[in-house]
């Protein structure tokens, strides 16, 4: 019996076996269909490779089709590189495609600037991807901005061909590959060409990096900007007028220039501040950093406490803080920070901060991701690092997607050594809904009662106890637009005018000296979309 079935099932595998037809193909017909007529490559710097883009070739007919012919324009001569059925070329023959079916055409480019004369800094390049010949060519477009640039990166070290690596007192333990920057036009980054980093470009001791309004620096990952002990940053970027372009602002941001990439978190390292100087930024923008701006020593025995005043910045989209100072001396005015992973500024490890007419948010996908984390330790693998803190905010909003918009911690003590934990907050728009009464009425967050003896002192600030109670109404925080609201927002007309006379603009170039509002602008009717 079981032989019986046995046969059965192996003459009915046969039988159908038998049925079937092998596919047949016939020529195309110059019917093919496109996921898109023309593809746009984002801008590449030179001799830096793209990303892979794809098109999607589709075959609407019910027939099998044979593709005699799919090939770049300028054939093997072209800057692009396709892959056609998982096989890289430049020209391929005979490619089949079934009824109803599609396939991919995956795209890159690497092209060589100064290979073409042109007397700016970018131009296009194009080719095309030819289906078919004669009478039923189809072709779709290619077009790539190519943008010539100026490259830091390590040197290669001779007679071993090994890759610089940056002696910097105090990371003596830690492997850094980068570039000293040494001569004069390494330590003078203008406008007239992007800047490209690979590694980290050092800024040495006893020398002083400068750069132009409306230069743009990209960062490659795993890449930044160290300012040694002794050395000097100055930014001296400048009001613009078209807030699209941003021309005259100075703009740090990685080099991955797709859209994909136009906000994601941690495309690069940071801008890492060790000096002591009068390190000065103005008008800078720093998008997509692991961290923002790290201010701190980087050993315990460093002398010099670093030193930053940044004025008219704004800091997006950062993977861990936009701003983390540890034990330093930072000012702030009209300082943006929004959207970092654990914290927007982060005081840690003691240190003296002022900021006056700043706007710390954070709307991060994650939750309860706070604008300001203030403490006054750092625990380390040797143990716990205390030291005295004083910070005062000044006519600041504090206000993110999370229930509070600032937060306090502290392991020193008054006593056995005294370590100080000072904290001002004056005339100040902060977010705290503490519905679980978590904090309220702690020594930190005595909101309505507070003293100048407390730790934390509060002087005529507005609190948000809920997101509908005091809303500073920003345009669009998640897309990083903290402008407020014109007769919606809760911050107008009510910070300390004599801070105001202080900074008497605003981060557009408003003046605010009379009925000021609080945070770094003032506000304005929200534009039609």
């Amino acid at each position: 019996m079981r032989r019986i079935l046995l046969l059965i099932i192996i003459g009915f595998a046969v039988s159908l076996t038998s049925c079937r037809n092998d596919f047949d193909f016939e020529p195309s017909t110059g019917d093919l269909k496109f996921s898109k007529d023309t593809v746009y490559l984002d801008t590449v710097f030179t001799n830096i490779g793209s990303s892979t883009y794809t098109l999607k070739v589709y075959n609407r007919s019910n027939k099998n089709i044979n593709i005699p012919s799919i090939r770049l324009g300028e054939g093997e001569a072209s800057k692009y590189r396709l892959m056609v059925d998982g096989i890289p070329g430049k020209v391929f023959n005979n490619i089949e495609l079934l009824a109803k079916d599609s396939m991919f055409v995956f795209i890159e480019t690497t092209i060589d600037y100064n290979e073409y004369t042109n007397n700016t800094t970018t131009f296009l390049y194009n080719d095309k991807i030819l289906f078919d010949t004669g009478s039923n060519e189809q072709k779709v477009e290619l077009v790539t901005l190519v943008q010539d640039a100026i490259f830091i990166k390590p040197d290669r070290l001779l007679p071993t061909d090994t890759k610089e690596m940056l002696e910097i007192a105090g990371l003596e333990d830690d492997t850094i590959f980068g570039h000293e920057l040494t001569t004069a036009d390494e330590l003078h980054w203008t406008r007239q060409k992007p800047y490209v980093v690979y590694g980290y470009a050092y800024v040495p001791d006893g020398r002083t990096l400068n750069i132009d309004a409306g230069a743009r620096v990209h960062f490659h990952a795993d890449s930044g900007l160290i300012v040694g002990s002794n050395g000097t940053l100055n930014i001296n970027g400048a009001r613009s007028f078209n807030p699209e372009t941003l021309e005259n602002e100075v703009i740090f941001e990685g080099d991955r220039l797709e859209p994909g990439f136009a906000e994601a978190p941690g495309q690069w390292g940071t801008v890492y501040i060790m000096s002591g100087n009068d390190n000065r930024i103005n008008h800078l923008t720093i998008r997509n950093a692991a961290i923002g701006i790290l201010a701190g020593r980087a050993a315990e025995n460093q002398p010099v406490m670093p030193k930053l005043n940044i004025t008219n910045s704004q800091i997006y989209n950062s993977a861990v803080a936009g701003m983390l100072a540890q034990r330093s001396e930072v000012s702030g005015d009209n300082l943006v920070i929004n959207n970092a992973s654990q914290a927007g500024l982060i005081c840690s490890l003691g240190g003296t901060y002022r900021f006056r007419h700043c706007t710390f948010g954070n709307h991060y996908s994650t939750f309860n991701q706070m604008p300001v984390f203030v403490r006054d330790y750092l625990d380390t693998d040797d143990g716990t690092l205390v030291s005295g803190i004083d910070a005062k905010f000044e006519n600041c909003i504090l206000y993110g997607s999370s229930n509070y918009g600032i937060l306090f911690d502290r392991k020193g003590s008054d006593t056995n050594p005294p370590t100080a934990f000072n904290v001002d907050l004056d005339h100040c728009l902060i977010k705290f809904s503490d519905f679980s009464n978590q904090y309220t009425g702690t020594e930190f967050y005595k909101f309505e009662a507070s003293t100048e003896a407390d730790m934390v002192f509060y002087n005529q600030c507005l609190i948000a106890k809920n997101s509908t109670e005091n809303n500073p109404k920003f345009f669009n925080p998640n897309k990083n637009n903290l402008n407020i609201v014109q007769g919606e927002s809760a911050a107008e007309g009510i910070a300390g005018q004599a801070v105001a006379n202080a900074v008497p603009l605003d981060i557009n170039g408003t003046s605010r000296t009379t009925a000021p509002d609080i945070g770094a602008y003032e506000s304005t009717t929200m534009p039609e979309e």
